[in-house]
């Protein structure tokens, strides 16, 4: 299902895309900055920039091949479906248990880089390739515009999260509504459910992102 080219549709996508481009990006944040972290200052800000770029060409393809996969029959439910636990844990406190060694070469930062993102981005993959509703160019564009805020404010992120708790309550539902859409679109659940109950492409949605934040808030205030 492509999205018309400008449309309200694609420009709530495309905000939807973003939004969870930076807020799923802390740890990879995180991964940049520890793993260049060794290095001269002349050649860190060399290796953010060349890690980063092949990190990107990584999540490009990974995507691409998520998007397509996405069209295969029970396949974007049971993606909507991951989904979820990967929005509550959104929402717990992190144990601080990530962790990168830093590199002392050049060369050992860039693959560091790359090998940690496409690791820890399966997420990312997953979360965009729900939000795209199969267009690749939303994906693209979500990425160029991200990306060098990450790059950029790897630091500023965090302290941004920390400071408005919402963005990531934010993104938390968004995860949860693109579960949810993801489900209600899958080829042979979606259809099902949609011909028992219309109203389930906005109902299923809309519950599933309230459940996965009021899960998340209680997990949160018994930490």
């Amino acid at each position: 299902m492509e999205v018309e080219l400008f449309s309200s549709q694609f420009f709530v996508a495309l905000f939807s895309i973003i939004v969870l481009d930076l807020v799923l990006a802390g740890d990879n944040a995180v991964v940049i900055a520890m793993a260049s972290n060794r290095l001269p200052a002349h050649l860190r800000k060399r290796a953010i920039y060349v890690g980063t770029a092949g990190a990107i060409i990584i999540r490009l393809i990974m995507t691409y091949f998520a998007v397509q996969l996405l069209s295969v029959p029970y396949l974007q439910a049971l993606g909507g479906l991951v989904l979820l636990p990967i929005a509550v844990k959104l929402m717990k406190p992190s144990g601080g248990e990530e962790h990168i060694e830093a590199a002392e070469t050049f060369a050992g930062a860039v693959k560091t880089i790359i090998i940690a993102d496409a690791a820890m981005g399966i997420d990312n993959v997953i979360a965009i390739a729900g939000a795209s509703h199969g267009d690749f160019l939303l994906v693209v564009l979500g990425l160029l515009i991200s990306i060098p805020i990450v790059v950029g404010g790897s630091q500023l992120i965090g302290t941004l999260m920390d400071k408005y708790p919402v963005l990531v309550v934010l993104g938390t539902a968004i995860l949860g509504w693109t579960g949810g859409t993801m489900i209600v679109h899958d080829r042979t659940i979606g259809v099902m459910l949609l011909e028992t109950a219309p109203q389930a492409a906005y109902l299923l949605p809309a519950a599933l992102a309230g459940a996965v934040c009021g899960i998340g808030g209680y997990l949160q205030r018994r930490k």
